[in-house]
């Protein structure tokens, strides 16, 4: 356990749960509405974003008046603000905001608190299945008050693979190429449109692997501590050898047993 993890106060962690209760409340409300609307969900789910994600300020806000907060719904430039800036929440007001739209049940809230450079606390709520994923570092990750593990899978052809895409691939064949690739290597393969549950599934065993091209920082904040509390690895794809840049949009997430094997595999190329 290095300084930071030493210092993680149980209170950030505490406070970030209660937060994502909060807003995952705040889109069981507002989900109730989209049948009563000619007009159709998407202004309504604009309206759930923002008051999920004010919910979330208020509150942290509340508790912790010096921090800073970074959003989806507006706020400061998604940009890393380093390690002299005040403790920053980076929040996720819905992930999988087009299957919360569709009312197709796998969105959350991400919640994600980076201090002196490094993301030190992480909270995924998905409020259809009232499961709640949550870590500090040095503390463990857990589900519901349960401690989860990444699983011990080392061979990707027995691994469930999950990607990501973004919502316009006009021009991106090779998303396409690494599909066919993990279609025909792995078990199987799943695009099912939240990062954020990817990468809470990898966490507690129900996927080996998450990769994307096109994440964004609030997509993943939350799950990288996560993922690293329950023993799994996070890498950027396109520059793997060095340390995770969260605010770099390429992610590579599995166990330990997988992931120096896929690290070389994404360097080489699908299908070579």
């Amino acid at each position: 356990m290095d300084a930071t993890e030493s210092r993680v106060p149980r209170a950030w962690l505490e406070a970030g749960i209660e937060a994502g209760k909060m807003a995952g409340a705040v889109l069981m409300r507002w989900r109730s509405r989209f049948s009563i609307r000619e007009k159709g969900p998407n202004d309504l789910v604009t309206d759930a974003d923002l008051e999920s994600q004010r919910t979330i300020v208020e509150f942290l806000s509340s508790r912790f008046p010096g921090h800073a907060f970074m959003g989806e719904e507006g706020g400061p430039e998604e940009k890393d603000p380093g390690a002299a800036a005040p403790p920053t929440w980076i929040i996720d007001p819905v992930d999988g905001t087009s299957n919360y739209a569709h009312d197709f049940p796998f969105y959350c809230v991400s919640i994600g608190l980076q201090v002196a450079g490094e993301l030190v606390v992480g909270v995924i709520y998905d409020p259809v299945r009232d499961e709640l994923f949550s870590a500090a570092s040095g503390q463990g990750a857990f589900l519901n008050g349960r401690r989860i593990r990444v699983t011990p899978t080392d061979r990707l052809d027995r691994a469930m693979v999950t990607t990501g895409f973004p919502y316009d691939c006009k021009g991106r064949d090779f998303l396409f190429e690494w599909w066919k690739h993990f279609s025909i290597a792995a078990r199987a393969l799943r695009r099912t449109g939240s990062t954020a549950l990817h990468l809470a599934y990898v966490a507690c065993g129900r996927a080996d692997v998450f990769y994307a091209f096109d994440s964004h920082a609030w997509d993943v904040a939350a799950g990288t501590v996560i993922v690293r509390e329950a023993g799994g690895s996070i890498n950027n794809i396109l520059e793997s050898r060095g340390r995770y840049n969260h605010f770099q949009p390429d992610a590579v997430a599995s166990n330990a047993a997988l992931h120096p094997g896929l690290v070389e595999l994404f360097q080489r190329g699908p299908g070579r």
